[in-house]
């Protein structure tokens, strides 16, 4: 897949996750969402992850704390 579309499909997932946690509350879906945009690295996907500047690792793993946010938040309000 070419980087550019990654790139878009990664805003978009991001964009749609986003949207379900803040308005619509839908926490596990929004974990969802954000989780499969994990899966369009919108950087260079050749690259290893220990050639990586520090800066992409950080945006890579305070994504990945986002989604398990959201999945606790979904997880843990739904607990009735």
């Amino acid at each position: 897949m070419n980087a550019p579309f990654s790139k878009y499909l990664y805003i978009g997932f991001l964009l749609l996750g986003l949207y379900q946690g803040i308005f619509s509350k839908d926490y596990v879906q929004a974990a969802a969402s954000l989780g499969i945009g994990l899966a369009f690295d919108p950087f260079n996907p050749e690259q290893k992850w220990n050639e990586r500047p520090t800066w992409q690792k950080a945006v890579l793993i305070i994504h990945l704390a986002l989604v398990a946010a959201m999945f606790g938040f979904g997880i843990g309000l739904n607990d009735k």
